[in-house]
C-alpha cells in the first residue's frame, strides 16, 4: 500500500527479500556477497539432491525465520525424515530453506541507516553460537558488545560488509539487524533483517555509547539526519541462566556473590521469583533468568560474564 501511494519507506522488494531466506541468499550471491549456499526446497527430494550437491551437515528452517528459530542441524541422512517433519514439511508440504553449514564464530552487526547510507553501526559477538546455545540447557549462553568496532581492524571487513548489503537489497532508511559467521572460509554473510535487533541489544548500545539509539531512530525517520554520535566507551553483554529442568524456580545460588564482586558493573538482572514457571531452553535468551553486565574492557567483561555462568545456578523443580 504504501509503495503504490507513493509514501517513503522500504519497498515490496526489500521486504520481501529481508524476509524469504533463500530469495535473500541468492540475490546477495548474484551482489557478490559471500554466502552459504542455499535453496529454496518444496519437498524431500529438492533437500535430498541439494545435500548430494553440497554435503552433510546442512541447515534446515523455516524461509521466514528469524535468527535460530526453527532451525535444525542436519548431519547424517537418518536424521533428515525426521527433520523435515519437525519443519512441517513431511505433514503440510512447507516449503522450507535449506542452507549449507558453515562452520566459524558467530556475530551480529547492527545499524541505522539513512537513504542506504550507515550512520550508526554496532558489533556484537556470540558465545557459542546460537543453534548451540538454543539447544543445550546445560550452557548459560552470552552476547557481548565490543566497543572496538571503530578501532580494532578486523571490523573493516564487516562494515564493508554490511553495506555492501544494504546497498544489494535496496535498504534506504531503517534499522537492521545482520547475522555473520568468521571462519576457515573467511567472512561470512548469513541473514539480514530490516528491523532492530530482538533481545533489547539497543539497550547494551544505548549503556555502551552513552546515547539513546531510540531517538535515533526517530530522527533517521523525521529528519533524516542523525543527532548523537557513539562514544564507544563501554563493551556491554548479556548472560542467560537457565534453570536446572522445566517446572517452577525453586531458587538461586551465587547471586548474592556476584553481586559484591560485580555490583558496579551489573546493568540490570532479571531474576523470576520461586513459584515463576519456567520457559524452555529454545525460548531464547531473555526467557528465563538473565542478567547486563559493562565494562571498559572488552576482554575484562568476558571474563566476567563467564564467571557468572560459573557461579550462579537457577534451580528448580
Amino acid at each position: 500500500v504504501r509503495e503504490a501511494a507513493g509514501i517513503p519507506g522500504t519497498s515490496v522488494r526489500t521486504a520481501f527479500l529481508c524476509r524469504d531466506k533463500p530469495a535473500m541468499k541468492q540475490a546477495l550471491r548474484e551482489g557478490g556477497i559471500p554466502c552459504a549456499e542455499s535453496t529454496g526446497a518444496n519437498s524431500a527430494e529438492e533437500v535430498e539432491a541439494f545435500v548430494a550437491r553440497v554435503g552433510f551437515p546442512v541447515i534446515l528452517k523455516p524461509r521466514d525465520g528469524a535468527g535460530a528459530s526453527g532451525a535444525v542441524r542436519v548431519d547424517h541422512a537418518s536424521e533428515l525424515g525426521a527433520a523435515l517433519t519437525s519443519l512441517g514439511m513431511n505433514r503440510q508440504g512447507r516449503s522450507i530453506a535449506v542452507e549449507e553449514f558453515i562452520e566459524g564464530h558467530e556475530g551480529f552487526y547492527d545499524t541505522l541507516s539513512i537513504r542506504g547510507r550507515v550512520v550508526h553501526d554496532f558489533a556484537t559477538h556470540y558465545y557459542p553460537n546460537v543453534l548451540e546455545a538454543m539447544r543445550k540447557r546445560w550452557i548459560s549462553p552470552q552476547f557481548v558488545a565490543t566497543n572496538r568496532i571503530d578501532s580494532a581492524p578486523g571490523y573493516a571487513e564487516l562494515k564493508a560488509l554490511g553495506q555492501k548489503v544494504i546497498d544489494v537489497l535496496g535498504i534506504e532508511t531503517s534499522a537492521t539487524h545482520m547475522e555473520w559467521f568468521a571462519g576457515p572460509k573467511g567472512l561470512k554473510f548469513s541473514e539480514i533483517g530490516c528491523r532492530p535487533p530482538g533481545v533489547r541489544a539497543w539497550d547494551l548500545y544505548n549503556v555502551g555509547n552513552d546515547m539513546d539509539l531510540y531517538r535515533e531512530w526517530a530522527m533517521a525517520i523525521c529528519a533524516a539526519r542523525p543527532s548523537q554520535r557513539p562514544s564507544r566507551r563501554l563493551s556491554a553483554g548479556m548472560i542467560a541462566l537457565r534453570p536446572s529442568q522445566d517446572g517452577r524456580i525453586s531458587g538461586y545460588d551465587g547471586l548474592d556473590a556476584i553481586g559484591k564482586a560485580f555490583g558496579p558493573y551489573i546493568i540490570d538482572a532479571h531474576t523470576p521469583p520461586q513459584g515463576t514457571p519456567t520457559q524452555p531452553v529454545e525460548a531464547g535468551y531473555m526467557a528465563n533468568a538473565w542478567l547486563r553486565l559493562k565494562h571498559e574492557n572488552y576482554d575484562e567483561l568476558r571474563r566476567m560474564l563467564d564467571i557468572v555462568g560459573q557461579t550462579v545456578k537457577v534451580w528448580a523443580n
